[in-house]
């Protein structure tokens, strides 16, 4: 068969073979977490990330969206961003109703 899924020369993959460090460059280590997790708890919130917050609690997703966007660059890391800051915001309600009911 000449297209489709299945064309090309059939070969058999080799066994036991690592995968090349550049497949995982930039995979999330438990130490590069921790090192993360610990740096963002001591330094806080950059301020446009502040403000990306509030935006979100005013449910104001787009205008947060493009802000980012505006300060980071890419659509991509604005999504990213975006995501992060909306967990975070969720993280703090939890721990909030958490203290509430204690």
């Amino acid at each position: 068969m000449a297209v489709g899924l299945n064309k090309g020369h059939k070969v058999t993959k080799l066994e036991g073979r690592k995968t090349r460090p550049s497949r995982r460059k930039g995979a999330l280590t438990k130490r590069s977490k921790f090192v993360r997790d610990l740096v963002r708890e001591i330094v806080g919130f950059a301020p446009f990330e502040r403000r990306m917050q509030e935006l979100l609690r005013i449910s104001k997703d787009k205008r947060a969206l493009k802000f980012a966007k505006r300060r980071l660059g890419t659509h991509v890391r604005a999504k990213r961003k975006r995501e992060e800051m909306q967990s975070v915001l969720q993280k703090m309600r939890k721990a909030q109703q958490a203290a509430q009911h204690k």
